[in-house]
């Protein structure tokens, strides 16, 4: 039977096809999932990621709620356009905290994988308000009512614990202080050098220069550490994985 022959006589049988389809598909699957299986650990670890701090995640739940995933991803592509136009391309270890995710390709706005402290507060503010009074030619709707909603961190441990469910290395101490930890943060005047010591890095200021912890507190106070844990200046990949 020649190749031909073969090939009709396979296509030509529904079932057949169904099987081998099935076969081919099974083996590829393997040959890409199973030497996971025997990796210490999948995501390289990098030095100076840590978990989100209370209001940090408090800020990023404000902006999956506000569907700016939307519009802006979290992942800079290893091509040379996006690294001169956005910064270091995002590295795994960089959402490995992140449930969900921030990937993806949609760019109605641009990528918010580097935009912590590309801004100022002040700019950040401005944008909420009224986007098209910082950039013209945004289609971005007007967030203003961030500043004028009051939170409280009542159920921020809770939040954290279920983070912890799923792999986040909050530990008991941290959920213990989280309420404490979230007014901080906010709070220049307050006492958060322990804060701090729990999540290195965190920017302690009033973010919108308001009374009261907003939800733009919080939301900036998540976009101002994208991208700013790992120090990029001494950063090299792990030429073994």
């Amino acid at each position: 039977m020649s190749i031909l022959a073969k090939h009709k006589f396979i296509e030509t049988n529904a079932t057949l096809l169904l099987v081998l389809s099935f076969l081919v598909v099974t083996i590829g699957g393997l040959v890409q999932i199973t030497p996971l299986f025997y990796l210490e650990n999948t995501i390289e670890k990098v030095e100076g990621m840590r978990p989100y701090s209370p209001l940090e995640l408090t800020g990023r739940d404000i902006y999956i709620r506000e569907g700016c995933y939307v519009c802006h991803s979290q992942m800079i592509r290893p091509m040379r356009d996006e690294v001169e136009r956005y910064g270091h391309y995002s590295l795994a270890a960089e959402s490995m905290y992140d449930h969900p995710f921030q990937w993806g390709s949609k760019r109605t706005g641009p990528d918010l994988a580097r935009v912590g402290g590309r801004y100022s507060d002040d700019w950040h503010i401005d944008h909420l308000r009224d986007p098209q009074s910082v950039v013209p030619e945004s289609i971005m709707p007007k967030y203003g009512f961030l500043e004028e909603t009051l939170i409280e961190p009542d159920y921020v441990a809770e939040l954290m614990s279920t983070h912890r469910f799923v792999g986040v290395p909050y530990t008991d101490e941290m959920i213990a202080a989280a309420n404490a930890d979230f007014r901080a943060q906010a709070d220049p005047d307050s006492d958060y050098d322990e804060m701090l010591e729990r999540y290195p890095g965190a920017q302690v200021r009033n973010f919108d220069g308001a009374p009261g912890i907003s939800e733009a507190d919080a939301l900036i106070a998540y976009l101002q550490m994208l991208g700013t844990l790992v120090d990029f200046s001494t950063f090299t990949p792990d030429a073994s994985r």
